[in-house]
């Protein structure tokens, strides 16, 4: 009986460590790039809106991460665990009303702020193209793919109408994550170790190489050990039993 709640308990911890969703570790310990919360009008979060209104400067927010997302289903499919697309795809599905009303609240910001029509579906194509350079990025790609994909995962989880608030709470996180950062559990940088040198001119040495003390004061330089230290012996290895194999009857 006490076997059988064993098997159990291995089975039921098991199955826990199965079901924990795992990302793509590149790093041991990867740069934390969690930043503040923002509305969307501080410098670098969304293309510069000139006298947008507070929903439209929402619109754009959630529009911006909508095309960081995109950018991420596209440049981080180099590690399927990421789930970029898929995560991506189903956003789409899930939060399509709300991406309509941001894509139309922008659109009519366009319209608002230029007088042709012509210039105004140029001017959105422009804040478009603008924003998806805008998170292209070759050094900081481990960063920003895996902070891509706990986004993407929180918006997946996100209650309908909720990408705003998400887009507020993640953006500077996303923004930060195209400054690249490496491994964070060992030192990046390189040590140099500082070595002095011993005299090596023949007043100091005597035929035998050995150093002349009289002549050229005490040595400082560490010398080579004259004596090797035996290794210890090797542990015996214990036979291994020969296998019993019952005969066939």
């Amino acid at each position: 009986m006490g076997a059988v709640r064993i098997a159990v308990l291995a089975i039921a911890t098991t199955g826990g460590l199965v079901a924990t969703p795992a990302s793509a570790q590149f790093f041991l310990r990867s740069f934390q790039y969690a930043g503040d919360a923002v509305r969307g009008d501080e410098p670098g979060m969304v293309q510069p809106l000139p006298g947008a209104t507070a929903d439209e400067t929402q619109a754009a927010l959630v529009w911006t991460m909508r095309s960081a997302l995109n950018v991420a289903a596209l440049q981080c499919q180099f590690e399927p665990t990421l789930l970029t697309v898929g995560n991506y795809n189903a956003i789409l599905t899930d939060h399509k009303e709300e991406l309509a009303k941001s894509w139309t609240t922008l659109t009519k910001y366009f319209a608002r702020t230029n007088k042709a029509p012509r210039a105004a579906q140029g001017a959105l194509d422009q804040f478009g193209t603008r924003t998806y350079s805008s998170f292209a990025t070759v050094a900081s790609q481990y960063g920003f793919c895996r902070t891509a994909n706990s986004i993407g995962r929180d918006a997946l989880f996100s209650p309908r109408g909720g990408l705003s608030s998400l887009a507020q709470t993640r953006m500077k996180e996303l923004r930060n994550s195209l400054i690249p950062y490496g491994e964070q559990h060992f030192p990046r940088s390189i040590g140099f170790d500082r070595a002095t040198t011993p005299r090596l001119d023949a007043l100091c040495w005597d035929k035998k190489a050995r150093w002349q003390d009289k002549k050229c004061g005490p040595l400082t330089w560490p010398m080579a050990a004259t004596t090797v230290a035996a290794a210890p012996a090797p542990a015996p290895v214990m036979a291994q039993p020969a296998p019993v194999v019952s005969a066939s009857r």
